[in-house]
């Protein structure tokens, strides 16, 4: 018995000192996880093209790893530099014109309360708020290299990980403390997760700005390629989503005095939109696996405070695989338990049978 607790507390002292390394490592390298993140989205995403053009089509890894990652930045990351680029344009515009844009913010509060008969913002309250947005509009420029940052890591992981697939798979599998059908179910399920948000949410919330954007033409919205961009972004954000563009749209063309134009853009964003958001959802999950709306919201919640953009995509798989573990939790070391006094109380003892 001794021998089994010395056994036990050196097991025990060597989880701690593993346990304490990995809290120090994570921490000091921290602002590397975004990218990190990120790579295994991308991994995950395209391994399968990885080995079919490797093992099946003999090409060299390198040569292979580097037409992928080409085909993600084409498909993937350039269309979101862009979209992204308009919008920094914009909100460079916004911090160099903040007087001009304080004035077109009271007078359109001004038609806005001509028009409902309500005070909606004083003059003091919409100079705080102006100071507090032109505040923070900085921080987002100054995003960008942060960005550019973690793509470079990003990349870079994403090479090796790419070029040494099969060894770091069989890896996990060998030195991941758990039965073989435990890290199977752990593994299928990070993949789900994975394409699930990475592919669906994003998916979702462009189909919704592709709708919209029909409506933002059809009742003469200013602008409205640039409403577009940022309806794409809005769309992927739980419980408001694309309503906090176009509810602010319709109220401030029923303010210029186009009432019907107004009212008709908040009832096409309202009906049409939010009706194809329930649809698609609803023909995606079939596809691309379903996730729970809670699991969603709170998720991307989480997940942006912890990881920023790339967060929407891994806070949702933060609880998922907290869920997933618990399964695994219990299979590992309750199962057992249980499998073994059922038995017990099955078998009746031998001086019984006698």
């Amino acid at each position: 018995m001794s021998h089994l607790d010395n056994g036990r507390l050196k097991q025990i002292g060597f989880l701690l000192i593993i346990l304490f390394l990995g809290i120090v490592l994570f921490k000091e390298m921290y602002a590397f996880f975004p990218g990190f993140l990120g790579a295994v989205t991308l991994y995950i995403l395209t391994r399968k093209y990885m080995f079919r053009m490797v093992e099946q089509r003999g090409w060299g890894k390198r040569s292979a790893a580097t037409v992928i990652m080409l085909a993600t930045f084409l498909v993937i990351l350039l269309p979101i530099g862009m979209l992204v680029n308009m919008l920094t344009a914009k909100v460079g515009y916004a911090v160099s014109h903040s007087s001009e844009m304080l004035a077109e913010l009271t007078n359109l509060t001004n038609r806005i309360s001509q028009s409902i008969g309500y005070n909606v913002l004083s003059e003091d309250r919409l100079q705080r708020l102006i100071e507090n947005v032109t505040g923070a509009l900085p921080g987002f420029l100054g995003a960008t290299f942060n960005t550019l940052t973690a793509i470079a890591i990003m990349y870079f992981i994403y090479f090796f990980m790419l070029t040494n697939a099969r060894q770091m798979e069989e890896a996990l599998y060998e030195y991941i403390p758990l039965k073989d059908e435990n890290v199977l179910l752990l593994s299928n399920e990070l993949r789900n997760m994975v394409v699930s948000n990475a592919v669906g949410i994003p998916l979702i919330a462009l189909i919704q700005s592709v709708i919209a954007l029909v409506g933002y033409f059809i009742f003469q919205v200013p602008e409205p390629i640039f409403w577009f961009v940022v309806t794409c972004f809005t769309a992927m954000l739980p419980i408001v989503g694309a309503a906090a563009v176009y509810v602010p749209l319709g109220i401030y063309i029923i303010s210029t005095g186009e009432t019907w134009m107004g009212v008709g853009l908040l009832l096409y964003s309202f009906v049409v939109v939010g009706l194809s958001d329930n649809v698609f959802r609803f023909m995606l999950a079939k596809k691309i696996g379903d996730v729970h709306p809670l699991i969603t919201i709170f998720g991307v919640i989480i997940g942006v405070n912890l990881f920023g953009f790339i967060g929407l995509i891994f806070g949702p798989l933060l609880i998922s695989m907290f869920i997933v573990l618990l399964r695994i939790y219990s299979n590992e070391y309750f199962v057992k338990t249980r499998t073994v006094k059922v038995v017990k109380t099955v078998v009746p003892p031998k001086d019984k049978k006698k």
